[in-house]
Parts: C-alpha cells; sequence; structure tokens
C-alpha cells in the first residue's frame, strides 16, 4: 500500500508534526522491562507517567485515572452509558536495547528520511509505544472537540508485559471485581502486510481472535563436576545438548484449527493461481496444506503447529570447570487445540531420558476464541477497511503473547490488532535492532482508533 496516499476524510482535525513531535517525545524516554524487576530503572516508567500528562492535558482532564500495581495506567472515559464498555490496550514497557548494532540509536527517536518515505526509528515504535500513542492521540483530538462516546471508553496500559503481565493481569482483576464486562478489547497483535500468503497480491489485515499458549520449559542436568582436564564421556552439557537436539528434531505436528480454515477461506477466495482451488476447499487438503504452511516461511510453520525454541542456556562458572547443573529455557508457544499437559508429555517423550529434569514456569494455556461475527468484530473489519481501502481483513491465531490474553476472562470479544502497514523487513525488527515505522502509517493508526472510539 503506498504510504503517500492520500488519508480517509475524518471529523477531528490533528496536526501531524506534532503529534510526531509527541511519539519521538515518548520513545525517548528508555522504560525497559527486566524480568528481574530489581534491574529495572523504576524512575523511568514515573518520568513517563508524568510525561503522559503533560503531552495530554484534554484528556487528563476528561478521563479518570488509576495506577495498577505500581505502574500500569487505568484510564476511563465516562460515556452516555456505562454499559458494555470497550477496552483500548497498550503498553509502555519494552525490551532493553543498546546502541550497538543499531543504524540509529534505539532511544534517539531519529526521524529518518529514505527518500521513500519518512520512519521513526527507535525502540517501540512498533512494540508497543507506537499504539499507545496512537490510542492517546486519537482520545486527545477528540476530547477537545467536545465528544462524548456513547459507552463508556477505558484505556489499559500495561507496564511490565514483556516480562510477566501482571500489571495487566491486576487491571482484569480491579475491571472484575467492579463487574465490568467489555463488549469490545482491542490490543496488539496483527497488523497490515504484504507477501504473506500465496496468490494474494493485495494487503492483508490480520486480526488476532485467539492467541498461543505461552510457558518456559527448564531442561536441568545436575551431576558431579570436576576439572575440565578429565572430562567423562557423558558430561552436564553434553547430556543437555542432546535433550535441546532432541525436542529441537521432533517438531510438533501441524494441525488447522477452524480459525485457520476460515483465514485460509478468507484470503483464498481473492487468491490467484492454481492454489486457489485448494483453499477454497482446504479442509478436503488439510494434508498437503500442512506440508506448504511448514515450508513457506517461519510465520506460516508456527501458523499451524506448537512451536520450541532454546531461548537461554547456563553451564559452569569457569571455563576449565564441569558444569555441576546445565541448564536450558525452552520457550514454547501452545497452539489452539492442544494444552500446556499436552506439550509438556510431548516434550518429555522426544527427550527420553530420565536424568534430564523437565519442568514448567509460568503456563498459560492458548486463549478462547473470539467470534467473526457480530458487532464487535463489525467494527473492527470496518475500521481497518475505512482506514486502509482496498485491504483484505482476515483473522489469524497471534503467534506471541499480549497483555490481551488476561481479559478474555471478563470479554468474549477480544481482538489483536496493531493498526499499521509493516513490512517483512519491519516485523523482523520486533524484539530485535532497527525497529522503526513509517510515519504516514502511524498517523493512520490514529484515524483508526478515532473511528473505533467515534462508533463506541
Amino acid at each position: 500500500m503506498n504510504p503517500h496516499a492520500q488519508r480517509p476524510a475524518v471529523a477531528w482535525t490533528l496536526d501531524d508534526a506534532q503529534a510526531v513531535s509527541r511519539f519521538q517525545a515518548l520513545l525517548r524516554i528508555p522504560t525497559m522491562s527486566r524480568l528481574d524487576e530489581s534491574d529495572t530503572d523504576w524512575a523511568q516508567f514515573d518520568s513517563f507517567i508524568a510525561a503522559l500528562c503533560d503531552h495530554y492535558p484534554a484528556s487528563h482532564e476528561v478521563l479518570e485515572r488509576e495506577l495498577v500495581a505500581g505502574h500500569s495506567l487505568l484510564y476511563r472515559w465516562p460515556g452516555a452509558t456505562a454499559e458494555n464498555p470497550t477496552v483500548l490496550m497498550a503498553h509502555y514497557d519494552v525490551v532493553p536495547a543498546t546502541d550497538d548494532g543499531w543504524t540509529h540509536p534505539p532511544f534517539a527517536a531519529e526521524l529518518v528520511d529514505d527518500g521513500n518515505e519518512k520512519q521513526i526509528w527507535g525502540r517501540g515504535t512498533l512494540d508497543d509505544k507506537g499504539a499507545l500513542v496512537a490510542i492517546l492521540e486519537a482520545v486527545e483530538s477528540m476530547v477537545a472537540a467536545g465528544f462524548q462516546p456513547a459507552h463508556d471508553i477505558y484505556l489499559s496500559f500495561g507496564h511490565n508485559e514483556e516480562t510477566t503481565g501482571q500489571g495487566a493481569c491486576a487491571i482484569v482483576d480491579l475491571l472484575q471485581a467492579r463487574g465490568i464486562r467489555p463488549a469490545l478489547v482491542i490490543d496488539e497483535g496483527g497488523a497490515v502486510v504484504t507477501g504473506i500468503f500465496p496468490g494474494v497480491k493485495a494487503p492483508i489485515a490480520v486480526v488476532g481472535v485467539s492467541e498461543k499458549g505461552i510457558t518456559s520449559v527448564l531442561l536441568t542436568v545436575n551431576q558431579s563436576g570436576g576439572h575440565a582436564s578429565t572430562p567423562p564421556r557423558m558430561t552436564a552439557t553434553v547430556r543437555l545438548a542432546r535433550a535441546i537436539t532432541r525436542v529441537n528434531s521432533n517438531r510438533f505436528p501441524a494441525r488447522f484449527t477452524d480459525t485457520n480454515f476460515e483465514m485460509i477461506h478468507t484470503l483464498g477466495a481473492h487468491s490467484s493461481g492454481p492454489l486457489r482451488f485448494i483453499f477454497m476447499h482446504a479442509r478436503a487438503f488439510r494434508l498437503p496444506l500442512g506440508a506448504l504452511f511448514g515450508r513457506l516461511s517461519d510465520e506460516t510453520s508456527a501458523m499451524v503447529r506448537t512451536t520450541t525454541a532454546v531461548t537461554q542456556l547456563s553451564g559452569a562458572q569457569a571455563a576449565n570447570a564441569l558444569p555441576e547443573q546445565a541448564k536450558a529455557v525452552v520457550n514454547v508457544r501452545i497452539a489452539q487445540g492442544s494444552t500446556v499437559a499436552a506439550t509438556l508429555h510431548h516434550i518429555r517423550r522426544s527427550v527420553r531420558d530420565p536424568l534430564v529434569e523437565i519442568s514448567i514456569e509460568h503456563p498459560n494455556e492458548p486463549s478462547n476464541v473470539s467470534p467473526t461475527t457480530g458487532p464487535a468484530w463489525d467494527l473492527v473489519r470496518e475500521s481497518v477497511e475505512a482506514t486502509y481501502p482496498g485491504t483484505i481483513v482476515t483473522p489469524y491465531v497471534m503467534l506471541g503473547a499480549s497483555d490481551s490474553r488476561h481479559f478474555t476472562r471478563i470479554s468474549d470479544h477480544v481482538y489483536r490488532f496493531s493498526p499499521f502497514e509493516m513490512s517483512r523487513d519491519e516485523r523482523g525488527t520486533l524484539h530485535a535492532m532497527n525497529e522503526r515505522i513509517g510515519v504516514g502509517t502511524f498517523l493512520r493508526g490514529i484515524e483508526f482508533f478515532q473511528r473505533v472510539i467515534a462508533a463506541r
């Protein structure tokens, strides 16, 4: 989609340059969350919260604000009625980053013109301050115009989504205790993308109607240490390496869910070439489609199976010492239709070694599936189509984990969509170096939220 295409007309004026400037200012505050919260610089989080008050004075005059779990933010914009409220979500913590390897420093928020379009570079542009700022820009412009929503609007901004998500969990606890059941929840997730589905040239907006479960599986080997000059044939690290290899080589089988089939059918109707017939009759061709999805890309492979990724390793404390304990952390994303227990059983059967201890931390089951019919879904779809004309909207199962998984306790209509265009290269910068967002798509994200709010 042309980033310079004329943006659809909306009823609320917005100073684009000022919106970009405010975004840059908030990106420059390094709100890096860490699993060990004693290592977190909470002063930066306090600065961010204070900056929101400075940048969005009209919103902070009209909306009620609560601090939850220390640094998470819950706003309530009173509507004509408190019934059937909407929750717009984002998080303002970011994964750690240093200047090493970045073309532009991660917390400089530089505005760069590469000759095609202007982009803002920085940690958090896509994940997830971009959505947070877009929400606040939409709210501020509408509050300043005197708009009042028909139903209450809540803004839920988590402070530790990148680690434990306990801030969002505490917000849900609070809303649940008050008997609040949202009619619509929108959080980060899918985006407007191209080139992800064979034969489809039009932009595709993938909207998460569910998300995979997530857990950490720990593989631990304990045995006697000693000097590295006289090693046994099977050291703790060798045994651990064998276990890792077995897990990695024994992939989980591909299985299609109803959401997978709906996505394939939706996109297949817009595809061309010999695969169109197969896509339109996906249930009858599930076996060859499973093989196809496994080969197309890492993304499509992950759509149809539980995945494992070894992310952390530890061994001896010295280069010349045998480790008394070797440990690996396996990040597991559990597919719809499976469970934490079934996943653990598969991994145990793959390892086949009683000397490798297998345990889990922070288990989360796959979330419930939100419907793709009805007023909530229609509003999301219509808002996307109005903001990005010519885009195909499809449901999908989100591969990552988000704070919205907690909201499935209190709402049946939880959708995961970041209203931005993201190229393959840009998606590759999530949790990596050189994260950036186009200015044009950031501004259209604001329009998306304006449309959602106006309809609520």
